[in-house]
């Protein structure tokens, strides 16, 4: 089942996010400040959905209006706990994720990731769900490590 995110929800959330080797110490601190926003300000910005299987949140999605458009949103973030990425949770998060931009009238999903080595079964996951690539930005990140922009159309 996937839900709307509860305040009580932020531990287990921000658990997941530590165990996962593949984010930097900044990226977690990043995501658990997102976490953390929309536990005390609502989800008026971030808006964040839990996969819940038997009262166990195993992972989550973020997503948000792109600031100064219409209809184009941006997903922040899924993770998924790393005993359960091969159960299709991610690819449940991310149909969530596109069902919710399309109720909320959105067109377009972006999705920004790295071109770094370790990521290539991330963008391997976004190109098997229909993502293009939009645009890559050379040494965005750092010197060798490139900004992947991701893109998917929402035809209603």
């Amino acid at each position: 089942m996937i839900r709307k995110f509860k305040k009580e929800d932020s531990q287990r959330l921000k658990e997941i996010v530590s165990q996962i080797n593949l984010f930097s110490e900044e990226e977690k601190t990043s995501a658990m400040e997102m976490i953390e926003t929309a536990a005390l300000n609502g989800q008026n910005f971030y808006n964040i959905f839990v996969y819940e299987n038997e009262d166990k949140v195993l992972g989550y999605h973020c997503t948000g209006k792109r600031t100064l458009t219409e209809g184009t949103y941006d997903l922040y973030w899924i993770v998924v706990d790393p005993e359960h990425q091969d159960n299709n949770v991610g690819r449940e998060l991310l149909q969530h994720a596109e069902e919710f931009v399309k109720d909320e009238n959105g067109r377009w999903i972006l999705i920004e990731t790295s071109s770094k080595e370790e990521m290539l079964p991330t963008r391997k996951f976004y190109l098997r769900n229909n993502y293009t690539i939009l645009s890559e930005i050379k040494d965005f990140y750092s010197e060798g490590e490139h900004l992947i922009l991701f893109g998917k159309y929402l035809k209603k």
